[in-house]
This record gives structure tokens, C-alpha cells and sequence, in this order.
């Protein structure tokens, strides 16, 4: 975990013009539909008819959208190795076996290298990004110290890579009706029932997806 805030999205090549004016368009209504800070704290949900398998069957927590783009961290993708302890091992961060552990998730495609602890926001510390009142990312490794010594935030995930878009890039996927957003809430974020975490993210909108058109919105 050597980066002490979040990354940001890597560099997109330059639209057409014409191809530009579209972005800008799907931009302003996406944010109109997300609020003035854009889709930072939702849920992203994908779609039945998502076509990157990447992100099948995703939720994604939001953890900063600007004008600049967007990343977020995949909260149902959980990694059977390393073990937290194989970790620490590897980081150098004592004591192993820790006093406590959390799970371990396949963040997002981008950067797998690099670690991003999802947690509560009682506890922060330098570089952590407050995401909301409730919410916070943090990507030192003071924050795995406290969790091995049997501190830390009371709830937390740590992601492997993360999921990023580049300016405007969001936006067009949500017209293009690749996701659907969603408030989050601890349960998604932090439980362990990763095989349901798609329907239940669904389930708060009132929605079966089993039951979406594939092709719906394309008419």
C-alpha cells in the first residue's frame, strides 16, 4: 500500500468533437439525476446486459466523482488469497497472526498492486479520504497496524486495485444504461453474503433483475 490517497483515473484519449458534445450532454443529465456531488457515496449496480465481464454483476462503492472522473472500489468480488496474515507477512506489519482480521477484495482491473482500505469513518487517519459522515478510504498502512494490533475502524474491506473513469466517461456509461445507482449501506459495503450483494443492491430499488428486458432503454 505505498500511495496515501486515492489515484487518479488514468488519462483518456481525446473525442471527437462531435463525439464530445454527446459526453457533455450524458454528463449534465447524469449529474442532474446524482445531485451536485455527483455519484460520490452511491452504489453503483451493473446491469443485466452489462457488457464488460469485468464488472458483471458488480457493486461498486463511488468514492470520489468530479469533473476529472471517477473511482471506486468492487464490494463483492472477495479474493481467497492472500490471507489477511500473508499479507502483513509480506508488508512487514505486526503482529501475525493479528489480533483481528478483514477480507480481502478484488477492488476493480486497475492497479492491482496497490491496496485501498474501505472502512467506517470512526477511525481515520493521515491520508484518509473521507467519502461521507459514514464512510472512508484509506491506502496507508498505519491502518492495517491498527486493525493486526486489534484497533481500527469497526468495519472494513480491503480492496486489491480499483475501478476508475476518466472524465465523462461515467456518465456516458449511466446513458448508455450501463448501471443504475443506489444510497449505500453498511450491510453492502462490509457483510460477507457476496453471492447475494448483487439482487440485495437491486432489492432497494425495488427491483428484480432477472426480470429487466435486455433490451431495455434502447428503443
Amino acid at each position: 500500500m505505498p500511495t496515501t490517497s486515492p489515484p487518479a483515473p488514468p488519462p483518456k484519449r481525446p473525442r471527437a468533437p462531435r463525439a464530445r458534445a454527446r459526453t457533455a450532454v450524458a454528463r449534465e443529465g447524469a449529474r442532474e439525476a446524482a445531485g451536485e456531488a455527483g455519484f460520490t457515496g452511491q452504489l453503483l449496480i451493473a446491469m443485466p446486459t452489462m457488457g464488460d465481464p469485468r464488472f458483471a454483476q458488480s457493486v461498486i462503492y463511488i468514492c470520489a466523482h468530479t469533473d476529472e472522473g471517477a473511482m471506486g472500489i468492487v464490494v463483492n468480488r472477495p479474493l481467497a488469497s492472500p490471507s489477511f496474515s500473508d499479507l502483513l507477512t509480506q508488508l512487514g506489519v505486526d503482529p501475525v497472526p493479528p489480533a483481528r482480521s478483514i477480507r480481502l477484495c478484488q477492488g476493480g482491473p486497475v492497479d492491482h498492486a496497490r491496496g485501498f482500505v474501505l472502512h467506517t469513518a470512526d477511525w481515520t487517519g493521515d491520508g484518509s479520504l473521507r467519502v461521507d459522515a459514514q464512510t472512508a478510504l484509506t491506502a496507508s498502512l498505519d491502518i492495517l497496524k491498527a486493525i493486526a494490533a486489534g484497533g481500527g475502524p469497526a468495519q472494513g474491506m480491503l480492496a486489491l486495485g480499483y475501478a476508475g473513469w476518466g472524465p465523462g466517461q461515467l456518465e456516458a456509461e449511466f446513458a448508455q444504461n450501463a448501471w443504475l445507482s443506489v444510497s449505500a449501506d453498511p450491510a453492502l459495503l462490509f457483510d460477507d453474503e457476496h453471492d447475494t450483494k448483487w439482487r440485495r443492491a437491486f432489492a432497494k430499488l425495488h427491483v428484480d433483475p432477472l426480470l429487466l428486458s435486455p433490451s431495455a432503454g434502447r428503443a
